[in-house]
């Protein structure tokens, strides 16, 4: 099973994160978190999501990029969740060897995410900190799908976006079904 955790605090106006969302929706064996839907108050049912993440073989975390990191409530879902004992720490072998894939949009073009360009650094540096809260936490981190210039490109190009994160999470969750039947 795949858990996609999904962080968009404005979901209608989301061009991109809706068709993201829609490629997805009806794929057997996913489970989809929709936090801004779930948790509007921000007040997270930790043990719903444990359990979630708990049963998941791969954990997507789909967002935009947020003044350089994630959005506040998926923030929170981390800080809330993402607890010793259960992520790590003595006994927090709960997401140990799990995939984790990070589907990120952003404003910017790949020009803008260059140490000359709008954002001075290059894209890798602002992963860095989602990276690492998977490799804390035991977790295989995957190569990112990022989504840039999210706002600028046209439908076309943003539901071709869609097929190829579609076929990722089939391609995943076909690896994921092959490695627990080969125990």
């Amino acid at each position: 099973m795949i858990a996609v955790v999904q962080a968009h605090p404005y979901p209608d106006r989301s061009r991109a994160n809706r068709i993201l969302a829609a490629a997805i929706a009806d794929l057997p064996a996913i489970v989809v978190r929709s936090l801004y839907d779930l948790y509007p108050d921000y007040a997270i049912d930790v043990e719903a999501e444990q359990r979630v993440l708990a049963a998941a073989d791969v954990i997507v975390w789909q967002h935009p990029l947020f003044w350089y990191t994630p959005p506040a409530l998926q923030k929170l879902w981390f800080e809330k969740v993402l607890t010793p004992g259960f992520a790590y720490g003595p006994g927090g072998e709960a997401l140990q060897g799990k995939g984790c894939l990070w589907v990120v949009t952003t404003g910017g073009d790949d020009a803008d995410y260059d140490p000359m360009g709008i954002h001075g650094h290059v894209f890798d540096t602002f992963a860095a900190v989602v990276r690492q809260t998977a490799l804390f936490c035991s977790m295989a981190w995957l190569d990112p799908f990022v989504v840039h210039a999210a706002t600028r490109i046209d439908d076309e190009t943003l539901y071709a976006w869609g097929a190829r994160y579609r076929a990722r999470l089939i391609e995943l969750g076909g690896a994921a079904a092959e490695e627990a039947a080969n125990g």
